[in-house]
């Protein structure tokens, strides 16, 4: 009986840490995560030639309405129907000067397959996250992660930046 509850409590505390992951921002420069600690993290994989592209707007006002206590971080992708081509320059300049992007952006990863980026490794795997396995159906495709790191939950690409499934976390 010692041995079910030990094999039980070491899988759960073997969820890693999210600010453990190394990720670089589009000028190669490392993001700390940890020092994001105490703030909600939204991650989004993001797109320049998506249908979902526009949403980088609300992207923007739900950083800039909840900045205190949010971190937005967009996660360029070029893995559905190729629509991020660009470089990091292009995508920095196609961001700010068409939505006026002032959250955090990240360097082109991939978000599923066997090279998915080790941040992505975490955001959809239990035996990372301590929470749910998912996988990364398309572009903007967000996953919100709590003041202390635990995942709270993921939202498809319909799910929009303002929509109160997201929100209510951060009133």
């Amino acid at each position: 009986m010692l041995t079910f509850f030990s094999k039980c409590f070491s899988q759960h505390t073997s969820s890693e840490s999210i600010y453990d992951i190394e990720i670089k921002n589009l000028a190669g420069e490392p993001i700390k995560l940890d020092n994001y600690k105490g703030k909600y993290i939204l991650f989004v994989n993001v797109a320049s030639e998506c249908g979902f592209t526009s949403q980088y707007d609300d992207l923007q006002k739900l950083y800039e309405t909840y900045k205190d206590k949010l971190i937005v971080i967009g996660v360029p992708c070029n893995q559905f129907g190729k629509q991020e081509p660009g470089s990091t320059k292009e995508i920095q300049s196609f961001c700010k000067a068409n939505y006026g992007i002032s959250f955090l952006m990240t360097e082109k990863v991939n978000v599923k397959g066997k090279n998915k980026h080790p941040l992505y490794q975490w955001l959809t795997d239990e035996t990372k996250n301590g929470k749910i396995s998912t996988s990364v159906k398309w572009n903007f495709q967000k996953y919100l992660i709590g003041r202390n790191g635990d995942f709270i939950d993921y939202y498809y690409s319909i799910t929009k930046p303002l929509n109160t499934k997201i929100t209510k976390h951060l009133k």
